[in-house]
């Protein structure tokens, strides 16, 4: 019996190893990676995970504490991608020569915090961060994770222009995780085959900025105006859902960790040249807002086009509309806290 299993999970490890990148290149080039946080609740198990990606040759890292004893556990995984391992002092190492980072850095939202809070500590994280990939790799495709994304992509696009060394393309949210919950709840409620199942989701990366489009899901399901609300109003909580469920010890880390390798794969992809579509946070000028999540194809430069809304549905313009005051404020918050410092 413990042969069995043995041989089964060796299988399961070899497709799973296999996995997020089973559609790229064979040819494609070796990449390397760098995680920003990587100690942390999000970065430990996004570490794995970019570890048995089979595009990633070098995964760098790094953390303030802790990082030694992540990259040793992570080492043994039996992939080809060589991991190092830096603490405080060996940020500019880590950085030297990346394709892409990976930034979960910062502190989890916890309950009674404020936006605002979670704001003043996380804000000036991402801006460090930040500021040494404009000096080490500046040419590196950015995927940000650090909440409040809303206000630190524009901290990171505003820090990188003030170095001369912006580039609208490379600078992306990683919005995934909503996009990872609306086709989880909308596939439950409907009795779908979730793997078939595609849902749109624009806007923001909080609360109501937070837009699912249930009209252009795929396959199609009908559903009552109350139904419509309640699964968007779900994946709009869903960060909140979790935390409730901990008990106020923890936050959304596992399923972010596997939303941003998601992400963080087709990334890779694009960059090896098989280009993909995905939901992110970019500069945009599809709305109103300088920012703004929606389907942007991925591709050797990074963002190489964004694509327009669609047709949305009453209820979805009317969630546009809502969102609006609160996006553009926090944005404004983000371009400030750069341009004031």
């Amino acid at each position: 019996m413990a042969s069995s299993t043995s041989s089964a999970m060796a299988k399961w490890a070899a497709q799973a190893a296999r996995g997020f990148a089973a559609a790229a290149p064979s040819s494609g080039k070796g990449r390397k990676v760098a995680v920003l946080g990587a100690a942390g609740g999000i970065g430990q198990p996004l570490s794995m995970l970019m570890k048995m990606n089979s595009q990633v040759s070098s995964l760098s890292l790094y953390d303030i504490a802790g990082t030694p004893g992540v990259a040793a556990d992570v080492s043994h995984i039996n992939t080809k991608a060589q991991v190092k391992g830096f603490d405080k002092d060996g940020l500019a190492e880590a950085l030297r020569g990346c394709d892409l980072v990976i930034i979960p850095a910062g502190v989890p939202r916890k309950p009674g915090m404020t936006r605002d809070d979670l704001f003043k500590i996380n804000a000036g994280i991402v801006r460090d961060l930040v500021t040494a990939v404009g000096q080490h790799c500046p040419g590196a495709v950015l995927n940000i994770i650090s909440n409040p994304v809303n206000s630190t992509v524009p901290i990171a696009a505003e820090q990188l222009k003030k170095m001369g060394v912006y580039d609208k393309r490379k600078v992306m949210g990683v919005t995934t995780l909503d996009v990872v919950r609306a086709k989880t709840f909308y596939a439950e409620k409907n009795g779908l085959d979730v793997a078939s199942v595609d849902v749109p989701v624009v806007g923001g990366h909080a609360g109501v900025t937070i837009l699912p489009l249930f009209s252009q899901a795929t396959p199609k399901a009908t559903m009552s105006a109350e139904v419509l609300d309640a699964l968007t109003k779900r994946t709009q909580d869903g960060g909140t859902e979790v935390v409730q469920a901990k008990a106020g010890k923890g936050s959304a880390t596992l399923s972010m960790a596997y939303a941003a390798a998601l992400f963080a794969d087709s990334c890779l992809r694009g960059l090896n040249g098989a280009p993909v579509v995905e939901c992110t946070y970019v500069e945009s000028t599809v709305t109103d807002a300088p920012y703004f999540a929606s389907k942007v194809k991925l591709s050797t430069e990074g963002v190489d086009k964004i694509h327009d809304l669609g047709p949305l549905s009453d209820y979805e313009k009317a969630g546009l509309k809502a969102m609006m005051p609160e996006l553009l404020a926090s944005i404004e918050k983000g371009v400030q806290f750069v341009k004031g410092a």
